[in-house]
């Protein structure tokens, strides 16, 4: 369907992580087409924080349309983003639910007519059956990179850990003759021999309709990833985009009115010269009591300053309960919800103990502050091996056992910290990152690869290619 007025349906999977960069990708395209008319699809209780994302849009061009959330028999009412779920066993349960919204999502999207495209995240596959019904060109987005997502289809869709019997053995993968992987990097069931149950027939499904979507967009940038980017779209479908870093659509700003204490905070060290270390593992790892314990104790006996971002369950606070005090002008603990990257972009921060999801990833990148990886779940393993192996900006905490997967101590967590912010390995990797930095700010600027990239692809959509 083409029309000269550039309308975008976007339908973020109800995660913050995955909601983030899409609502990010709408300020990016924003700065490209200034006229274009956005239409956001989410339930009720994610509006108020979409909202709150885009205010530096004109409320004239944004129109967000609330979807009823009908609950199941293991999701509640009100539970309507995965950070919400009481537990992360929920979230196979929480994906089928995603599927009630279609004939709603139908009925809107039919009253919205003309749509230029529909960009949907990769878990929301029934959005691929609504958009042909009207023709709408569907762009699938799962907020990952290419490396990733090219070992995850090569590895898991072509079951080539089915006669692997050790979690631990080293697999060359097909066609990347350079990359080495086990068992572990992936996360169960995917790992498994013979991976199956409900959350693999559900993905199977996403898969299937990815691939016959119209294309599939990566917050990632050509020059961090090209061989992958390219062996994507010389083997697979549809064609990939590099759209990224989203990060970049806008910089961080303070409000006037209200002062976080984690600036001053930093502010103090950076004009006492300290270094801080910024702690933080995402909304959706489940750290065990065990592991809590590990990583207070490696922080507390590390001598190094920190800013810990902290997100536990409500029965983990007496386990923390008096480091603040014990760490007192030396470590900072934030509960709820912080501005990542405006942390990450202060000068006091000189590195960044991470998940290694995607998003902090190249927040941290971007920031120009190296990483040190301890993964928890999903394909943070995968990213993990690529900031470490690949592109050399960070360091890797290793488990107790050296398993790729495992409990790390508390003596292994204070040790790579110290070598992680000393001079001598945090120099080179700090030379990388920098390197990186500045590649990553130039592929989102006008005349940059990511910016070539979107500029062509929504001239095709308006076109009707």
């Amino acid at each position: 369907m083409t029309s000269s007025l550039l309308h975008v349906a976007l339908f973020p999977f109800m995660s913050k992580g995955h909601m983030i960069p899409l609502l990010q990708l709408v300020k990016l395209i924003h700065i490209h087409k200034p006229e274009a008319k956005f239409t956001i699809f989410t339930t009720p209780a994610n509006e108020p924080f979409i909202v709150s994302s885009l205010t530096s849009i004109p409320p004239k061009l944004i129109n967000i349309i609330c979807l009823c959330f009908p609950p199941t028999s293991q999701i509640i009412a009100g539970v309507e983003s995965t950070d919400q779920l009481p537990s992360m066993s929920l979230f196979t349960p929480f994906l089928y639910a995603t599927e009630t919204l279609q004939p709603y999502f139908e009925t809107a999207l039919k009253s919205l007519l003309p749509i230029t495209c529909l960009i949907s995240d990769g878990f929301l596959h029934w959005t691929l059956e609504s958009a042909s019904k009207f023709n709408i060109p569907r762009l699938a987005f799962y907020g990952m990179n290419n490396y990733s997502f090219v070992l995850c289809t090569v590895m898991v869709g072509g079951r080539l850990f089915s006669k692997v019997e050790s979690e631990e053995e080293l697999i060359t993968v097909p066609g990347l003759r350079w990359v080495q992987v086990t068992r572990n990097h992936f996360d169960s069931p995917w790992n498994e021999q013979e991976p199956q149950g409900p959350v693999v027939d559900y993905i199977a499904k996403c898969v299937m309709a990815t691939s016959n979507s119209y294309g599939l967009l990566v917050n990632s940038f050509d020059e961090l990833e090209s061989k992958y980017l390219d062996f994507w779209n010389l083997n697979f479908q549809p064609k990939a985009w590099c759209i990224g870093p989203l990060c970049l659509a806008h910089e961080p700003k303070l409000d006037n009115c209200y002062k976080p204490n984690w600036v001053n905070w930093l502010d103090n060290k950076w004009a006492e010269r300290r270094h801080v270390l910024y702690v933080a593992f995402g909304t959706q790892a489940e750290i065990s009591n065990e592991q809590l314990k590990e990583i207070m104790i490696g922080l507390e006996n590390s001598r190094i300053d920190f800013l810990w971002a902290l997100r536990i369950k409500p029965n983990q606070e007496e386990i923390v309960d008096g480091l603040e005090e014990r760490v007192q002008g030396r470590g900072l603990i934030v509960r709820g919800w912080v501005d990542q990257r405006m942390i990450l972009e202060h000068e006091a921060i000189q590195g960044h103990l991470t998940h290694c999801g995607w998003n902090s990833t190249t927040e941290s990148i971007c920031a120009n502050v190296p990483i040190l990886a301890m993964p928890m779940l999903a394909e943070q393993h995968l990213n993990a091996k690529m900031v470490v192996k690949e592109l050399k900006v960070g360091l890797r905490v290793e488990t107790c056992n050296g398993s790729t997967k495992g409990f790390v101590k508390s003596e292994e967590l204070k040790r790579v910290i110290f070598e992680f912010m000393g001079k001598e390995h945090g120099e080179m990797v700090r030379e990388n990152v920098e390197e990186l930095s500045k590649v990553a700010k130039k592929s989102i600027q006008e005349g940059g690869s990511s910016w070539i990239n979107l500029e062509s692809l929504l001239t095709d959509l308006q076109m009707g290619k």
